[in-house]
């Protein structure tokens, strides 16, 4: 790494961090709950809005169903979070669903729920930040005016943020998660308490508008459909569940009793604001529209595509505090922050799943391994491409965004409660203890009856989104699941290729003979030290091998050969088309066709030089060879380096950049008491 790169990669992601600095801090339950919850308790911020959305389509009297989808949501969140509480009691080990999936349903149920995470995670980044965007458009119009570019560049400082290792950091996330829960609550208390007690008339600044319904007077299976599709809608504030399970071992001791904990309470939380935003919507007379520029009638007008729909949190927020006023202003940079932080789940669990697949062979290893700052650097930057790309192609539009995001959620749950049942029958076959039997009993109790409704959710969201753009998340399911099983075949196929024999082969039998080859264009010093060293090779036979490509010159060379008396055969390849690869390749295949049973060493003298344009220059024809070489069996190719002046130059620059650290590479402190530290980088 060059000084030029090197300082503004230290600068962006700071000092590289020794592999023994990998501990983690365990987290208090008060600190684990925002770090692990940020993303189930953000969601509470755009899916009351997408239920009203979906409503809006029947017109506002349809609005009268919003409690009971509610209620659905709320027995559903309690279902879910029951049965992740058995999951983390049985798998401490922080596996999550891959791991419940595959031990208890096989690789291939693994890879399904891993197909389906791996898409949930990048969903999770676009839907998190593009909502994040909205919320704070409703405060500052530059914000939603810009919103794919603001949405992008939120994106990469997160992404910087991660690459700098910035593990779970307790105050980042404790301190906007708390104030977005206890602005929630504030204006759920203070808005009953205007309601209820002073009774206050609180308007959301679309009261007064009318909802053109597309579909006028809906009854019966119409009807039902269009509910089931608000409920599947209303299903996004249960994304992110899985992270507790799959955070259990950062949690402080006992883990699985405090991971359980955690998971109660978030679940509380939510489902106390869901139901508090819906209420408040209801009674301020909030009105959402799928096409508001259309479908949104005031003073017997449509509105235009001039106007911006707002967030039901933040119009809710604004009938509640008033707009402009201090809560509001709070309530809405710490809903946007909340929601920036929860893609941080993504960036949390996307990165391990990716490490976790590697080391299962299903991804590329590059991703197993850490950077500099000992996170999966890699698994995050493709995570952020992913995102970055995502949310350019929908526009950082989260109404858009959200009806591709529940389908990868609950193929995950639903695959994972049925593994759990797998597994509590697995140990009722072999356990004794009746106090332990009554409990497995209960525990697959819960799950089984967790792997039902969110399987029955799951076919709910397949039905009601699939043509509204559920069928990309299955498309992108498929492909990361076609991918992983090609990856892992080809990682199997090449294991088993090159595995060591138990028996003697013929890549165990020495060869017969070695005949060296060294290549040679003229006579100059790297071709003498290339002649010297093959000598030391001590081969069967030895030869120096060049290409007629000019009459004149090979002939000069022949002259000079002969005239310093070299004792090295010289011969020389005739090439009417003036190629140097191909003669030289088809003659080695030739001595391989003769002998079999003898290696071909083939030995090229190489400049070393120092400067990125002298490699555009030389070393061209030597580097063709090599690549072609590669691919012929039984032969081995040697490079001899001869050094020119301005690899020395390169050499002093490699040694200056050895002595010197980037900003952030030490610490720094009295140099006679400071211990030499290597830098990193």
């Amino acid at each position: 790494m060059s000084k030029l790169t090197d300082v503004p990669k230290r600068i962006l992601i700071g000092r590289a961090l020794r592999s023994d600095r990998l501990g983690e801090t365990l987290l208090p339950k008060r600190i684990a709950l925002p770090v692990f919850a940020s993303d189930p308790l953000s969601s509470v911020a755009y899916a009351p809005g997408e239920v009203l959305l979906v409503l809006s389509i029947a017109g506002v009297s349809a609005y009268h169903f919003s409690p009971w989808i509610a209620v659905a949501v709320v027995v559903l969140m309690f279902t879910v979070v029951a049965s992740y509480r058995q999951n983390v009691h049985a798998y401490p080990s922080g596996g999550g669903d891959y791991e419940v999936a595959t031990t208890n349903l096989g690789p291939k149920a693994g890879l399904t729920v891993a197909s389906a995470l791996l898409v949930d995670y990048v969903l999770t980044v676009a839907v998190s930040i593009a909502s994040g965007i909205e919320n704070l458009g409703s405060a500052i119009p530059f914000v939603v005016e810009h919103k794919v570019l603001c949405a992008v560049t939120v994106i990469v400082l997160l992404t910087l943020m991660n690459l700098r290792g910035v593990k779970e950091s307790g105050k980042l996330f404790a301190i906007p998660t708390y104030v977005f829960v206890g602005g929630v609550f504030i204006m759920i208390a203070w808005g009953a308490f205007r309601g209820l007690v002073l009774g206050d008339t609180m308007r959301a600044p679309t009261a007064a508008y009318h909802i053109k319904a597309e579909h006028q007077g809906l009854a019966g299976f119409a009807l039902v459909f269009l509910l089931l599709r608000a409920f599947s809608s209303g299903c996004a504030a249960l994304t992110g569940v899985e992270a507790i399970s799959n955070g259990v071992p950062a949690f402080r001791k006992p883990k699985s009793k405090n991971a359980a904990s955690t998971l109660a309470a978030m679940g509380l939380l939510a489902v106390t604001m869901f139901c508090g935003i819906i209420a408040l919507a209801m009674v301020t007379k909030v009105r959402m529209a799928e096409n508001p520029a259309t479908d949104l009638i005031h003073n017997g007008v449509a509105i235009g595509s001039g106007y911006v729909q707002n967030p039901v949190i933040s119009q809710v927020a604004e009938a509640v505090f008033g707009k402009g006023s201090f809560l509001f202003i709070v309530l809405a940079a710490a809903t946007a922050l909340v929601l920036f932080l929860a893609a941080n789940t993504a960036y949390n669990g996307f990165p391990l799943l990716g490490s976790i697949l590697a080391q299962d062979r299903y991804l590329p290893r590059q991703l197993h391994t850490r950077g500099d700052r000992l996170a999966f650097s890699n698994g995050i930057v493709l995570l952020a491409g992913a995102a970055a790309l995502l949310t350019v192609i929908y526009g950082a539009d989260s109404t858009r965004l959200i009806q591709l995001y529940i389908v990868g959620v609950f193929v995950s749950f639903t695959l994972s409660q049925t593994g759990m049942v797998r597994h509590w029958n697995r140990h009722l076959a072999t356990e004794q203890d009746p106090a332990k039997r009554s409990h497995m009993v209960r525990s697959r109790a819960i799950n089984a009856f967790g792997a039902f409704f969110t399987g029955l959710v799951l076919v709910v969201v397949l039905v009601t989104k699939f043509t509204h753009g559920a069928w990309v998340a299955l498309l992108g399911m498929c492909i990361f699941y076609a991918t992983m099983t090609a990856i892992r075949k080809h990682y199997d196929r090449v294991s088993e290729e090159i595995s060591a024999p138990e028996e003697p082969d013929d890549d165990l039998v020495r060869p017969s003979r070695v005949h060296s080859v060294v290549l040679i264009s003229k006579i100059h010093r790297p071709t003498l030290r290339a002649l010297a060293y093959a000598k030391l090779m001590r081969s069967d036979t030895l030869e120096a091998l060049t290409v007629n490509v000019d009459p004149a010159e090979t002939k000069a060379l022949r002259e000079e050969w002969e005239r310093r008396g070299i004792d090295v055969p010289l011969k020389v390849l005739d090439s009417p088309y003036r190629e140097i690869t191909r003669p030289i390749i088809e003659y080695v295949k030739g001595l391989r066709a003769q002998s079999p049973r003898d290696a071909v060493s083939v030995i090229i003298p190489e400049y070393v030089v120092g400067h990125w344009y002298e490699h555009i220059l030389h070393n061209q024809s030597a580097l063709r060879l090599k690549g072609r070489l590669l691919f012929t069996p039984g032969v081995m190719v040697t490079s001899v380096p001869y050094q020119l002046v301005s690899s020395e130059a390169a050499r002093n620059r490699a040694r200056k950049r050895q002595e010197w650290n980037a900003p952030g590479a030490v610490r720094r402190g009295p140099a006679e008491h400071r211990p030499k530290e290597h830098s990193g980088g």
